[in-house]
């Protein structure tokens, strides 16, 4: 499923559970996340930036939007990156791309 925002709106926030192959939730604790979107099919990045860790051992995580964030419609996939306390990183989803829709507003 889709996370859809109005281009220049800076809510609401994206919110994610970070979870295993399994889906079981993932603990974060000690760790730092970003967040990483490019245009579907692209291989340059669009945003690459901190997210907020929520809720630790269940993996929850936030980016509230910024201004400038959606500016540009348009169909992009994201991915949270996770760098662990000793250095380790991975990337979620493992398999596949999160989608986020920004979609042209009227004025």
């Amino acid at each position: 499923m889709a996370f859809t925002i109005k281009q220049g709106d800076t809510s609401p926030a994206i919110l994610a559970t970070l979870e295993d192959a399994d889906g079981n939730a993932v603990d974060i604790t000690g760790a730092s996340v970003r967040l990483h979107l490019r245009s579907y099919g692209s291989a340059q990045t669009y945003l690459d930036v901190a997210a907020t860790i929520v809720t630790p051992a269940s993996g929850l995580v936030r980016y509230q939007w910024s201004e400038g964030d959606t500016d540009t419609p348009g169909v992009y996939e994201a991915e949270f990156e996770v760098t662990y306390d000793g250095g380790a990183v991975e990337t979620f989803p493992n398999a596949n791309y999160r989608i986020i829709e920004i979609v042209r507003q009227i004025a």
